[in-house]
């Protein structure tokens, strides 16, 4: 009786363990468009969602880079640092910096405005 019982509580206890899955995995984007990407519809939500909270002007623990608005990070994608940090390529910073990688239609859709020429749309 007692080991059945044993047997029971395990048995409870790892049938409800925790298991953690992000949005993306359990409800995965059914297409990634990345045809007319929209600088204040696309990009500016990522760089908010992912990149504001340290690169903003006033921020001190971004390096000095400032992803506020078009004018700024214009500057980042005609160099080309901003989708080879979001790719995490070499040689340039991988971001975000400790933290997972951006979900791979993120990084398309940057990569898409910026090869239309980074227009302020």
């Amino acid at each position: 009786m007692k080991n059945l019982f044993s047997v029971y509580i395990f048995s409870a206890l790892f049938l409800t363990s925790c298991y953690y899955d992000s949005v993306e995995d359990l409800y995965p984007a059914s297409e990634c468009i990345t045809v007319n990407v929209s600088f204040s519809q696309d990009i500016q939500p990522i760089l908010v969602n992912n990149c504001l909270t340290c690169h903003t002007a006033a921020s001190t623990i971004g390096g000095g880079i400032n992803l506020e608005g078009h004018e700024a990070v214009l500057f980042y994608a005609n160099s080309g640092s901003l989708v080879g940090s979001v790719k995490q390529s070499a040689p340039y910073s991988a971001m975000p910096k400790s933290a997972a990688k951006l979900e791979a239609c993120k990084i398309l859709k940057i990569e898409s405005w910026v090869q239309a020429g980074s227009p302020n749309n």
